[in-house]
């Protein structure tokens, strides 16, 4: 039996030696397989954001300037001027069109005859201007003579600067139906490229024939996004659109198409070939234009590695604890084959002492009154357990109280800070003869003193599970109140309160009252551990996943110590300086949420203060209304 047990622990460490490496390696490619999808999808989702944004601010700067050529185009002093150019002084004409630019901020303002030719323009005076230059290649120009609004991007024939025109008609008999004339503005795109500038991410934006109009980077501007031919070249020539610029292809590869419509992309040369980017286009219908943005992929491929070392190194604790656990079981084998040895001596030892009962009868019975103390010892020790576990059970229950008895003092004792400050408040009002702000105060004193005989009921509860009693409960709703508790040292600290909440309002299956009272105490540690921060601020969020809510209370402090991470959560444990917490307020606000089902956890951010989640699960109907105290303004201060 000892040879069977000494060859099998052999053949297994053999085996541990072959499959482990190749576990190590399926570990970690599969946590990095996983950090890369979900990294690929928080990096889409913020580039879906920015482009939305930046195609909004685009369309918002182009189109605030289309009403412009129509209401210079309905002026009776360009209509007089433009029926008789020959018989009138066109300076009048080119100073007012100067005072519309520098007044709309658009780039120049010109007036076209019904042949194209440029009459007047606001750049009269500089060396380029444009009066004398025939326009008619432009489709501004012949979509306006031909009674329509005209739209055009392009290079400036003189300024070789890229633009976007509006054009509207003249017409000098409205009755006759044929424009006479062509008011054009033109809108540079330098301010809309130089805010692009300041994004973690470079913008294009294509025209119809697939060429790069505007891009944060110079050296993009007039590429192509895929090699043009010898037609499409000579059509592009023959509309003016980009003067002579080479239009050389840009190239750009496709490396992955992905399913929710992004694309992994890469750079021939360039300044953009030195790494991959996540690539979304969105459409400006408006403008026959498709606008894309390129987000580096540095964030996706930082977090493979990251989730790889922590695969690994999860692996390797789970290895080592299944080689502590193997060398615990040897032990224990070992010490069962002791055992055996041991029955079988004692086995031949009785043989023995039946071969000898009469010598050995003074020894038997000096063994049994042995036996005898023994057990009379025993029956001692037994009542001695006995009494040591009542008296246990006992101080339990004491540390229990004191518990209860801390908690009414450490949840009371914000309530009665606000009841103090809008009783000073209403002194104050009443003293500048505001009888309608202290009566505001005087109704939120009333409110909070109801409050406090609320949190005193629920403690009479607090050891029972209230799964009875739980009801759907708005968490921005607890959230408001939780504030308003704080307002005025908020308002003394200059805390900024950043709220992070998703579009639809989250309900949980809670209790208002016992919610409210965590809240509270998570924000005022918060606003505690910020007492020395420069700029302090409390970062509020909710997020439903799943089934489950998370609510997030975040501060921007020096935030917990490693050590104390583990400890934080435990009776009496503290942080603080003496006189400062009993350090039972985490320990209630961990069992209260354990009490409604969920989960109370800390972590210290990345980029510095502390992180308290509650994980609750989520109310799938839609909730009651909030009570009223929670519904009620914010109370003058």
């Amino acid at each position: 039996m000892a040879s069977r047990a000494s060859r099998l622990p052999s053949r297994w460490r053999r085996w541990l030696w072959l499959l482990a490496p190749l576990g190590l390696v399926l570990v970690v490619w599969q946590a990095a397989a996983v950090a890369r999808d979900q990294a690929l999808q928080t990096l889409r989702d913020e580039a879906e954001n920015e482009l939305r944004l930046s195609a909004t601010g685009l369309e918002g700067h182009l189109s605030r300037h289309d009403y412009l050529p129509e209401l210079l185009a309905s002026r009776s002093s360009v209509r007089d001027y433009l029926a008789d150019p020959d018989a009138q002084e066109p300076m009048p004409i080119n100073l007012m069109l100067d005072r519309f630019r520098a007044t709309a901020d658009v780039s120049d303002i010109y007036l076209l005859d019904h042949f194209a030719n440029t009459l007047v323009a606001s750049n009269w005076h500089m060396p380029n201007t444009f009066i004398g230059q025939n326009y008619a290649f432009r489709s501004y120009y012949q979509d306006a003579i031909a009674g329509g609004l005209g739209r055009f991007h392009g290079l400036g024939v003189q300024s070789l600067e890229r633009g976007y025109y509006f054009s509207a008609p003249v017409y000098l008999d409205d009755e006759n139906g044929r424009p006479d004339g062509v008011m054009v503005v033109k809108v540079l795109l330098d301010a809309v490229e130089e805010s692009w500038a300041e994004q973690n991410a470079e913008l294009l934006v294509t025209d119809q024939d697939d060429i790069i109009f505007m891009a944060s980077r110079p050296e993009l501007r007039m590429r192509a996004m895929a090699p043009l031919s010898d037609e499409e070249r000579r059509a592009l020539l023959r509309t003016r659109r980009y003067a002579d610029e080479p239009l050389s292809a840009v190239g750009i590869q496709a490396l992955d198409r992905r399913r929710d419509g992004s694309q992994l992309v890469g750079f021939d040369d360039g300044p953009l070939a030195e790494q991959e980017y996540l690539l979304l286009s969105r459409s400006l219908p408006e403008f026959g234009w498709e606008m894309h943005i390129l987000k580096p992929k540095q964030q996706v491929q930082r977090a493979q590695w990251q989730a790889g070392l922590l695969a690994g190194g999860l692996y390797g604790v789970v290895v080592f604890a299944g080689g502590f656990g193997w060398q615990r079981l040897r032990l224990r084998r070992e010490r069962e084959e002791f055992a055996e040895r041991e029955r079988q001596t004692l086995a031949r030892a009785r043989d023995e002492l039946e071969l000898n009962v009469e010598r050995r009868t003074r020894d038997l019975v000096d063994s049994n009154r042995r036996l005898s103390d023994e057990i009379e010892e025993r029956r001692r020790a037994e009542d001695n357990l006995r009494q040591t576990r009542d008296e246990l059970v006992q101080a339990t229950k004491l540390a229990v109280l004191g518990q209860l008895a801390a908690g009414i003092n450490h949840e009371l004792n914000q309530p009665l800070a606000a009841i103090r400050a809008y009783a000073e408040n209403a002194r104050t009002f009443l003293d500048h003869q505001r009888p309608d702000a202290a009566g505001d105060n005087l109704e939120q004193i009333v409110e909070l003193t109801a409050r406090m005989a609320e949190i005193s009921a629920q403690l009479r509860q607090f050891s029972r599970k209230s799964g009875e009693t739980l009801t759907a409960v708005s968490v921005p709703a607890c959230f408001d109140y939780a504030l308003r508790l704080y307002q005025a040292r908020l308002n003394d600290a200059s805390v900024e309160v950043e709220r992070r909440f998703d579009e639809q309002e989250a309900w949980v299956r809670a209790d208002l009252v016992r919610l409210e009272q965590v809240l509270v105490n998570l924000i005022g540690n918060a606003l505690q551990a910020m007492n020395e921060t420069p700029d302090p601020r409390l970062t509020l969020s909710v997020e439903r996943r799943g089934q489950e809510v998370l609510i997030g209370v975040a501060d921007n402090g020096p935030g917990i110590p490693e050590q104390h991470l583990s400890r934080l959560f435990e009776p009496f444990f503290t942080t603080k300086s003496p006189g400062n917490g009993l350090g039972l307020g985490l320990s209630i606000s961990s069992r209260i949420i354990d009490d409604l089902g969920g989960k109370l956890s800390a972590t210290n951010r990345s980029q510095g203060g502390a992180l308290f989640t509650i994980r609750l699960p989520a109310d799938s109907t839609q909730g009651p209304h909030p009570s009223p105290h929670l519904q009620e303004s914010t109370p003058h201060a």
